[in-house]
């Protein structure tokens, strides 16, 4: 079972990582017509997987951001592709949402708990 603290942590982190997400998304659809634009990505869930099963603490985790070369680009060499960026915002946002009201919960819990006599 995971303990609050730790718990907390977790969410903390997860919630840094979908902020990284979420400039680096804007920062994609700023970019969508400037010509040699490469798309870039975050990678931050498999970190924090692999801090959490090395027992490592999430608190100093960083998200990674890469370039994507991989990606069909248009004539003027920018792959931004402006639909899966908005699908991808959208995801990213939810997540967000779900990691505050998960820790708002958390601290709701640990108020209860410090004003039940």
């Amino acid at each position: 079972m995971v303990k609050q603290p730790q718990l907390v942590d977790m969410l903390t982190a997860g919630m840094r990582g979908a902020s990284a997400r979420q400039r680096v998304i804007a920062d994609n659809i700023a970019n969508v017509r400037t010509p040699g634009y490469r798309r870039k990505t975050v990678q931050f869930e498999q970190i924090l997987a692999k801090a959490l099963k090395n027992g490592d603490a999430p608190t100093s985790l960083q998200a990674k951001i890469l370039m994507l070369d991989t990606t069909p680009a248009d004539q003027t060499g920018n792959n931004v592709d402006i639909e899966m960026e908005i699908g991808e915002l959208i995801k990213n946002s939810s997540t967000y949402k779900t990691y505050l009201r998960m820790l708002n919960k958390v601290y709701r819990q640990m108020e209860l708990a410090m004003t039940v006599q």
